[in-house]
Parts: C-alpha cells; structure tokens; sequence
C-alpha cells in the first residue's frame, strides 16, 4: 500500500539525514535567506477560512516556482560550505565501514540459487543466478548499473521469474515519482521482450509460464485499483480482469509459497477482502473468500487442503483461522491460535509441514515456529534487548528451513538458517565492516518513558560504553509514529560516525507504530493522532532528565509521517531541541487532506480523518504544523524534499519553509535542500549518492551538537 512512509532503511530509525545549521553571530556572513513571494489564497471548508499565502508554490510547471527552489538551495549550500571538508571525511568514514565488493545469501527458487552482488564503484546492484548450485557458472539476470546508464536515478521493484524458470518479469522506475514500468526479459537470450505496461505494483507468473497478472495505479491518485491478465510475449491490450470502486482500497496480487494459489487482495487501512484463483487456471474467474466487512482485515496462505487465515475479527492483534479450499467463508473458520492483546500477528509464512507466526511483543519482533504435524510450537529466541529480524527470503514450500534475518544497533545485518524440526539456527553470514568495527565498545538499551498519561514508552538506544551520561553531551532522537508501521533498531554502520563522537543516538516507538500491536497505533491515529506527539516529547524530556544528552545538544530527526511529528512538536515544544531534520515532511495536513486529487488522500481518511467533516477538520487543524506556525523562536532547522516525490509533494516543506521564514522570530538559521534532479520520496537511488546525502545530514548533525571534526 501507498503511504507517506520512509523506507527506514535497516536501522529502524535513523534513515540518515540531518542538517547542521549556524546560529547567532554565524549569519552575520551569510547571504539573505529567500524571501518567498506571497499571493493570497482563501480556502472555506466547515465555516472556516485558511488563508494560505504560498499556495502557488503548487504550480510545479512554473519556473518562478523552481527558481525559488534553487534560490534556497544556493542559500542553503552558503550556510553548510564551512563543512565541506567535514563532509567529506565523514563521507570517507562510511564509506570505509562497507565492503563495496560483496555477495549477498543465495537463495533457491525452483532450479537456480539467485543472489545479488555489489561490485567496487558501481552505484546498483548486480542481480544472478547459478544452475544447481553455487559452484554452477554465474548467469547475470539483472544488473542495474546497465539499465542505469546515462540516468540520476533507477530503481527496480518487481523481480518474479517465471516457475520453469525461463523469463524474467520485472518494473523500474528512472525518475523518483514510484511509477513503475512492466518490463520481461527472456533469460536464455538475454533479450527484452516487447511486453509493456505502466504504473503497475504488484507482478505475479502463473503455473503456465506464459500468463503474468499484474496490478495497475491510477495516473493521478496513485491507488493501485486494477488488476489485468497478460500474455506474454504480447504488445496489445490486456483483460481487466478486477477494478476496485471503492478509492478507499488499493489491490496487491501475490503468489502463495505453494504455488497452488493467486490472491487478489483489497484492503483499506482498516478493511481488506481476499480473491483467489488456482494458479494453473489464469483464466478462472476471481472468487471471493469472505465479503469485506468494516472493520475487519484477513490475508489468506495456502496449505494443502486449507487456507490459513489471518484475521482480526475477535480482536485488533489477529488470530490465526483456517477453512478448506472448496469453501473458506467465516462459517467454516476454525481457530488455529486464539486473538491475544499482548501479542500482535503481524504476519504467517506458510510452509508444507510448519508455519512461522511473525510476531510482536514488549516493542519487539518475534519468530514463532510450529509444526503442523506434531503441534509442536517455540519462538526463535534472540540474545539483544532491542533489535530487528524478520523472514528472509523463502520460496521453497516443502522444507525444514526457514531462514530469517537478525541485527541490532551494533550487531551487523546477519542472515540464518532456522531447522524447523531440531530447533536450531546456523548463521550464513553477517555483514562484513571493515575498518576494525569492535561491538564490544557499544551498549544498547530498551528503556521506558512515561508518557503524561502513564503509558510506557519504549525508547531503544545505543552508545559508547565508556559514555558518561552526565547529561552534558550530545543527543539524537529519532521518531516516526504512524501507520502502524514499527521502527526496529537494526544496524546502521552510518550510525557510529555519530556514536564515535560522544553522541547517544535514540529511537523512540511512539503510538501511532506498531511496536506495541494494533492498539499502540490506534491510540495515535485519528482523534487521538496529538498522543503521537506528546509522546515523542515525553520520551525527549526522560532522555535528557536520566543523563542521557543535553537539551542544549539534543538534535531530532523525522521523515515523512515523521517529518509531521517533526513539524507539530517544534510549533508544542520549539525550547526543548537544539535542532532538526525535517525530512520529506508531511506538514501541511490540511489542504492535502482536503485535495482528494492528490496521491494517497481518500485511502489515507482512515489515518488522519476526513477534514470535509468538521469534527475532524476541528480536531486536524489544531495539529497540523503548517497551519500552527507561530511568531516566536524556533531551533535551527535543516528541512530536505525532492522535486519529484510522489509521497509528499515538494511544495509541503518549501511552503512550510517560506511560512517559518515569515513567522518565526528568532535568528537561528532555517535551511531548505530541494533534489531538484529526478530522486524520489528517499532521496537519489545510488548506493554512493545516498552515502553523500548522508554526510551531508551528519555534518549538519554534528555541528549543531557542536562537533566540527
């Protein structure tokens, strides 16, 4: 599904970013910052009147619009050019913590081991496969550095390769905009065929080789509503064979492990309803599982005779159910494992004789292995208080291993091998660090911060073990809170080029995420989305009052979803930071959620509340950082977009920057870095790019804490 949602890449949190901004006696050097022009603008909804005097900042094909852009650009390069040099040692710090030359855990699927390699200088990975086995000579099935040629940005989504074997069907997107293009290749001439489609999502082969069905987004809303039947080899029309009414719904085609089954589903952020089809019949006709019901989600998996369900019908955390094949509506559901509050089913991966329950408890994931011969049940257990794992890839169906991945913030991304029926685990391989990496100098910890009403919050931290925390030195406070979706702390090598220096670097799982089930992340969404932030400056305030950092050194960071938390907790709290990162931020919740013609909003009602109805426009309105932009101090703040995101459009941070710039009363510095070429909702897609981004944002970061070297 679409949402204003970071890819947080591995660390579950710090997804780099940050700026470094001067303050005081510092501007006196600098050029003026830009001074948008204002056109009044009114909007009336509820009674109510907004009036938004940088509304035109929308007009995209405008070029008085991009040259304001580039106006702050120039502006913002004058304020970081003192840290150039910084920029690039820190560059040369994270470069030197990746093995550029490497090979990730093959995988098995059918009758190749597939795998990715990275090669020295190349910005893409390489994506293989070998015949048998790993010592079969290698066939390179895609590599991205080719199809990259001459482009700022590729990336590619869908990867699904056809059940002999033999064609490759696969999307990439070259502007940043997260539309993207179907493309087949035949892998025994290497030859791209003349199939085509747009803006699809979801790919999935059927049994006969020669039938993929795909699912299609809107050119405008971005909703995945359709899904067509393809023959490949074929550039003509393709049969629609399902279109989602309903613009609450998006649809995801996928391919259970079996390979028995193709389900069509169509959820909503609170309701979804299954399709399915046997998968050697591409042409039967879509039979729906259980009718939706507000309210109520359920993802089906195959195995045997049985969907396995897994449902939220008896409670918000999901039970598991399942129902014979012939027919699986709810008057044939029979409880595999009951609905448990503390427990949150997040997911089932099904396999022929065992299935692995992924889980959620205290703010943390678990694997929960059974076995459906003997009933036998157990959790994989993990050594960490505060980590990320989760499945690997899996595509054998009759098999005792199951492999999952495993890393916390100073144990590197690590991949095992789980045996189903002894109960143990076997490491594959764990991400190399060059450069003398030594975990031993680190601590991590899972810590608790009352929020105002009691509740705990739990705040996952890493630091130096020689750290004093005598509440003197530097803080970084990372959040998120919506959707849902969890912020696990993985490994981020980019990490220690702030923990070397002294700073503790934090991650707190606010509501409104998942760490905690279904009701964390309703208990800060809607009329209660405020506990997000109220949480968030609760767990700031308890890291400073137990030593952990100086309010003084204390820097924030959020992006998207938490670019807005970012937002509404410096209009609540400005005097509680030193500074922050504003990354792709959802700020100006309002008039988005009132344009129904922008990407995501009616799917996204379920998040934030319909602002036509005037209960929700009263509570949103008092939130929403751009309208809650006041005259009075605010810290320094480094604010970053793209030109072409497709999540949160370019002109939510350059109007909230052009409002701050008018508002605000203090002399701290205010800075605003546009992508201006094609870089999409995470920012430019290669691998030494991001490296780049990522410098830039520490050495912002650092500077701000008071570290120049």
């Amino acid at each position: 599904m679409n949402q204003r949602i970071m890819r947080h890449v591995q660390v579950g949190g710090l997804v780099v970013g940050s700026v470094i901004g001067l303050t005081g006696a510092d501007t006196g050097t600098l050029p003026a910052p830009p001074v948008a022009k204002k056109v009044p603008h009114i909007t009336e909804v509820n009674g109510h009147k907004m009036a938004d005097d940088y509304f035109w900042l929308r007009e995209k094909p405008n070029p008085e619009v991009r040259a304001y852009l580039e106006r702050e650009n120039a502006y913002t390069d004058a304020v970081m050019k003192p840290t150039e040099e910084f920029q690039k040692k820190l560059y040369g710090e994270m470069l030197g913590r990746i093995k550029e030359t490497d090979v990730e855990v093959p995988y098995r699927e059918g009758d190749y081991f597939y795998y990715t390699r990275t090669e020295a200088g190349k910005q893409y990975p390489i994506r293989c496969r070998r015949k048998g086995g790993m010592d079969a000579a290698e066939e390179v099935v895609l590599d991205v550095n080719e199809m990259a040629k001459g482009l700022a940005f590729m990336t590619v989504s869908e990867y699904a390769v056809s059940p002999d074997g033999n064609l490759l069907a696969y999307s990439y997107d070259n502007t940043g905009f997260r539309q993207f293009t179907l493309a087949v290749k035949d892998l025994r001439t290497g030859k791209t065929l003349v199939d085509h489609a747009e803006r699809v999502g979801s790919v999935v082969w059927a049994n006969d080789n020669k039938t993929i069905f795909y699912t299609q987004e809107d050119g405008v809303s971005k909703r995945q509503y359709r899904l067509y039947r393809h023959a490949v080899g074929t550039a003509g029309e393709d049969a629609l064979v399902y279109e989602e009414k309903d613009e609450r719904f998006e649809v995801d085609a996928v391919k259970s492990r079996s390979e028995a089954y193709i389900f069509l589903i169509s959820g909503s952020h609170t309701t979804s309803e299954a399709r399915y089809i046997p998968a050697d019949r591409p042409l039967a006709e879509f039979r729906v599982m259980e009718p939706r019901k507000q309210d109520v989600q359920y993802y089906p998996e195959h195995n045997g005779e049985f969907f396995y369900i897994r449902v939220n019908d008896t409670g918000r955390n999901f039970r598991l159910v399942k129902a014979p094949v012939g027919d699986a509506s709810s008057k044939n559901w029979k409880e595999v494992v009951a609905h448990d509050p503390n427990v949150m089913l997040n997911h089932v991966e099904m396999f022929k004789n065992f299935y692995v329950l992924v889980e959620r408890e205290h703010g943390l994931p678990q694997l929960h292995v059974t076995d459906l011969r003997s009933g036998g049940s157990h959790r994989i257990s993990f050594p960490e208080p505060a980590y990320a794992s989760r499945p690997y890839v899996n595509r054998v169906y009759d098999t005792a291993e199951f492999r999952y991945g495993y890393e916390s913030p100073i144990t590197p991304a690590s991949v095992f091998a789980y045996d189903m029926e002894r109960g143990t685990s076997t490491l594959l391989k764990q991400k190399e660090v060059p450069g003398g990496y030594d975990r031993t100098k680190y601590v991590v910890e899972q810590i608790y911060a009352p929020a105002g009403d009691g509740v705990k919050i739990p705040i996952s931290v890493v630091h130096r073990k020689d750290a004093k925390l005598d509440g003197k030195e530097a803080l970084y406070l990372y959040g998120y809170g919506s959707y849902g979706v969890s912020i696990d702390s993985g490994f981020n090598p980019n990490h220690f080029s702030l923990v070397d220096r002294g700073v503790t670097v934090a991650v707190a799982h606010i509501r409104g995420g998942g760490e905690m089930g279904k009701a964390w992340h309703d208990a800060g969404r809607m009329m209660n989305k405020k506990t997000t932030f109220t949480d968030f400056i609760s767990c700031a305030e308890y890291l400073v009052g137990h030593g952990y950092g100086s309010k003084d050194r204390l820097v924030i960071e959020g992006r998207s979803a938490g670019g807005l938390l970012m937002g509404a907790v410096l209009n609540m709290r400005p005097d509680l930071f030193k500074a922050a990162v504003v990354g792709v931020p959802f700020v100006d919740v309002m008039n988005t959620m009132l344009d129904e013609s922008l990407p995501l909003t009616v799917g996204e009602f379920e998040e934030w509340g319909n602002p036509k109805q005037k209960a929700a426009f009263d509570y949103m309105v008092t939130y929403s950082p751009y309208d809650n932009v006041e005259a009075k101090n605010y810290p320094d703040m480094l604010v970053k977009t793209s030109f072409n995101d497709s999540q949160v459009m370019y002109w939510e941070p350059a109007k909230y920057v052009a409002k701050m710039r008018a508002s605000r009363t203090d002399h701290n510095t205010l800075i605003l870095k546009t992508n201006l070429s094609p870089a999409g909702h995470g920012g430019a897609s290669g691998r030494y790019d991001r490296l780049h981004e990522a410098a830039f944002d520490y050495a912002y970061i650092l500077r701000e804490m008071g570290i120049e070297e």
